[in-house]
């Protein structure tokens, strides 16, 4: 009810500006996470991607484009969105390999655990786990990862380093050995020597930063770190939920059980993973609409998506889908909420500014999208 209520109180808002575009409508809200961002956007480094789907008799899509301040020579640290397309690289791989599929168990030096692909999706996109993202990083490499993206026409992007972990961008792999029923197959990697990201504005960032407890008085430098732009990650998206409408060479090369099992992925919520509800609640990674909100998201809003927190940046992009209104749109936005200007040091305003304006933001455009 309260979420119904909030919607016909933003419709009432939203029509006395129709002649702007949908995102900039957003920027009239009252709603007060809406209005401590837009009073100065510039602050909190805010670009929006927002795509409008329209089908024909035939379901046939058609796309509408709208942007704010997208720039890809500005740069966002991009966290964890970066999983997504070492998920679909992963599944990719299997899709057209011989032996190996995502139920191969595998195991790394080290660690008496085995593992699978498919566990390890599952709990990139339900809790966005690091661990997991690290072991599909040992076996593809940030060198094929990118030089796989860019083949399919998504540039810039450069992955870079593995997450939350020591030495996070060296260039030797651990070996990755996967369980076959006559033998092993082994991987042994060695990707290039990282190089700085040349010419981006806003690499350096803040007034300090924290290393390894002590504050360093000068702004803290990206140029080594992950690199996803949001057109980039906008477009890998897109590709997921619509590889028609790219050229051939241009999709991934997923069978259709892969494919089927990432989208299923990217939909699902914790508790449908076997996750304490209390402790991850449907909106733990789902900001767009619900992230302000421990309340379970209704069986038709499907919200198909990835986010990424860190540093102070918050990013989601997101294919979002009411299979009762037939209402569907892309959504993919990030913004920097770090008050204090020292990175690492925790201190950010992710729950107070940033996943709220997020969540204002999806039901702005899900609004936008219901009135039409």
């Amino acid at each position: 009810m309260r979420y119904f209520v909030m919607i016909c109180l933003l419709a009432m808002a939203a029509c006395e500006a129709p002649e702007l575009n949908p995102i900039e409508r957003s920027t009239l809200s009252a709603h007060p996470a809406m209005l401590q961002v837009w009073h100065d956007p510039n602050a909190y480094e805010v670009q929006i991607l927002f795509t409008e789907i329209d089908r024909n008799d035939q379901g046939t899509p058609t796309f509408t484009e709208y942007s704010f301040k997208t720039n890809d020579s500005v740069y966002f640290y991009p966290a964890s969105t970066v999983k997504l397309p070492a998920a679909i690289l992963a599944l990719e791989k299997t899709s057209n390999a011989s032996d190996i599929t995502r139920e191969t168990r595998y195991t790394l030096p080290g660690d008496s655990s085995e593992y699978s692909l498919s566990s390890d999706i599952k709990q990139i996109f339900a809790v966005s786990d690091n661990d997991a993202y690290n072991r599909i990083y040992e076996w593809l490499g940030r060198d094929y990862m990118n030089e796989a993206l860019q083949k399919r026409g998504i540039s810039p992007i450069r992955l870079a380093h593995r997450l939350s972990t020591e030495d996070a961008a060296r260039s030797q792999r651990d070996t990755v050995t996967f369980k076959l029923t006559h033998r092993d197959t082994t991987f042994v990697g060695n990707d290039r020597t990282l190089t700085p990201l040349p010419n981006l504005r806003k690499i350096k960032k803040g007034k300090a930063f924290m290393r390894q407890g002590d504050r360093v008085p000068q702004p803290m430098d990206f140029s080594e770190k992950n690199y996803l732009p949001l057109q980039s990650l906008h477009d890998i998206t897109k590709r997921v939920f619509f590889p028609e409408t790219f050229p051939p060479e241009q999709r991934f090369s997923l069978s259709e059980d892969n494919r089927r099992f990432l989208i299923q992925q990217m939909k699902t919520v914790p508790r449908k993973e076997g996750y304490n509800e209390t402790d991850y609640p449907d909106s733990f990674g789902k900001f767009f609409m619900y992230g302000d909100t421990k309340d379970r998201i209704p069986e038709h809003i499907h919200i198909y998506n990835k986010v990424g927190y860190a540093y102070g940046t918050l990013t989601e992009t997101a294919y979002i889908h009411d299979t009762e209104r037939q209402i569907e749109f892309l959504l993919s936005a990030t913004l920097l909420v770090n008050k204090n200007q020292i990175f690492n040091d925790d201190t950010y305003e992710f729950e107070t500014v940033g996943i709220p304006f997020l969540a204002q933001l999806g039901r702005e455009m899900y609004l936008h999208m219901l009135q039409r």
